[in-house]
């Protein structure tokens, strides 16, 4: 039998299965669940020891655990490869809005719906599936394979840094292929060759002791929130254009090949106006719409607190205001070097009457940008023709996955994402689902790359 035959004959299984692991509401994020996320995990545990693959182990750190497991036996000639997915799932709630219960996965026509089916459990079990099939043809694999599932994603993989820095030995390899990720749409691949960084950060700015009545003491002292409001306008020009001295200084520029990449894929306009309700787009001057998505960097605010926030009036002279801020990064900004050059720009233009200060927030990421010529993109994209029928788009991200510059600090390698799942499943929303043509195109997918790299 074929690994394709093989394949074949044992989906409805490989989809029980999958129906098996998506009931185990491993969340990451809700203390009462972590000893679900144990569970999850050593669901992966016996499941990889099932496919055959040996030193098969859960591992702690200093939070939720990670699997490790290997099969190294294709000789010294052939690369070793290294998989990582996560078994953590995403809060569920509020439940309401789902019209089937999350963790009671249902199959509607094509689909599988349920917490967790296309990110990252369907997404994940996909390569061990492909390395089970493989095993059952010829009782070996053509590459030598490391497997690496955390169960921490979710929540940043907060513990991931020491947990690597501490086990390289048993997660050295040649390459690294993400499980976690997406393909374009259901007919075209793409090949995704950066992510943005991230850092994240608060502003408060300190007035009076207390409120003041506003009638008794406007005019006579700073008022907090305009100050604020000052320092936040002079971060940023009404043209888009991020004007913290030196905020660009270590940004790559894009290059003409670059651009071509991006301008391949399509794009519209009014649609992308249509989806998120915005009268007109406004981003960096200099560079399209998808280009300051994908490949620029950001000073958003995300919230401000200051004052009266309730219903009519309070005519109070606020104490105090305060804005969370993040911004995504581009190669080769650091978010260290970013969070030191805004504290500077608030400290130098902070308005008189008040005192500032800057703090940071959870969340930190460094940009991931693959370089060109990078052997084991290309293979992917080898694959991703052949399975698909046509080239991979050239893509960036917009968002941040700490784990992939995690990986390149620790192990050296760029990670490719070869993953199926695909943006419109509701990822982290009520009703998420995976395809079942996708899951098992993606098994296909695992098994050719796995043949190449052993050719």
């Amino acid at each position: 039998m074929s690994w394709t035959e093989y394949l074949d004959t044992h989906q409805s299984r490989f989809v029980e299965e999958l129906c098996d692991f998506i009931r185990i509401p491993s969340v990451s994020a809700k203390p009462e669940n972590a000893g679900d996320v144990r569970k999850a995990g050593q669901w992966v545990v016996d499941r990889l020891v099932m496919a055959g693959m040996e030193n098969v182990q859960m591992m702690e750190t200093a939070g939720h655990p990670v699997v490790c497991a290997d099969w190294l036996h294709a000789g010294s000639d052939a690369p070793t490869i290294l998989i990582y997915g996560h078994f953590d799932v995403q809060p569920a709630e509020p439940f309401e809005l789902w019209s089937s219960p999350p963790f009671e996965p249902t199959i509607r026509g094509d689909r599988i719906y349920g917490r967790g089916a296309t990110d990252d459990k369907g997404a994940m079990l996909i390569p061990i599936l492909a390395a089970e099939a493989l095993m059952a043809k010829t009782g070996k694999l053509p590459v030598n394979v490391r497997f690496f599932f955390e169960g921490q994603e979710e929540i940043g993989s907060p513990d991931l840094p020491p947990f690597i820095e501490a086990n390289l030995d048993r997660l050295q390899a040649d390459m690294i292929f993400s499980a976690d990720g997406s393909q374009w749409d259901t007919e075209t691949p793409q090949l995704v060759l950066g992510l943005k960084g991230l850092t994240s950060l608060e502003i408060s700015v300190q007035g009076a002791k207390s409120d003041l009545h506003s009638g008794m003491h406007g005019g006579g002292v700073a008022n907090p929130a305009m100050a604020l409001a000052q320092l936040l306008a002079s971060m940023k020009s009404t043209n888009g254009r991020i004007t913290v001295n030196g905020f660009y200084d270590d940004v790559i520029e894009l290059t003409d090949e670059d651009r071509t990449a991006i301008a391949r894929v399509p794009w519209d306009e009014a649609a992308y106006l249509a989806q998120t309700g915005a009268p007109e787009t406004l981003g960096e001057p200099g560079y399209s719409t998808r280009e300051n998505l994908w490949a620029r960097p950001t000073l958003e605010v995300n919230g401000l607190t200051s004052g009266w926030q309730g219903e009519g009036t309070k005519t109070v002279l606020p104490a105090v205001a305060s804005a969370k801020i993040t911004c995504r990064l581009v190669a080769n900004q650091s978010p260290e070097k970013i969070f030191d050059l805004i504290s500077a720009h608030v400290e130098a233009e902070c308005p008189p009457g008040v005192t500032a200060q800057v703090s940071r927030n959870p969340g930190r990421a460094d940009p991931f940008l693959v370089p060109a010529g990078h052997n084991a993109t290309a293979i992917a994209g080898q694959v991703l023709e052949e399975v698909y029928g046509k080239p991979a788009y050239k893509t960036r991200v917009g968002g941040s996955i700490p784990v992939m510059s995690t990986l390149l600090d620790e192990l050296g390698l760029h990670a490719v994402m070869f993953a199926f799942g695909h943006e419109d499943e509701n990822q982290h929303a009520p009703d998420e689902f995976f395809r079942l043509p996708t899951f098992r195109r993606g098994q296909t997918a695992y098994a050719r790359l796995m043949e190449l790299l052993g050719e």
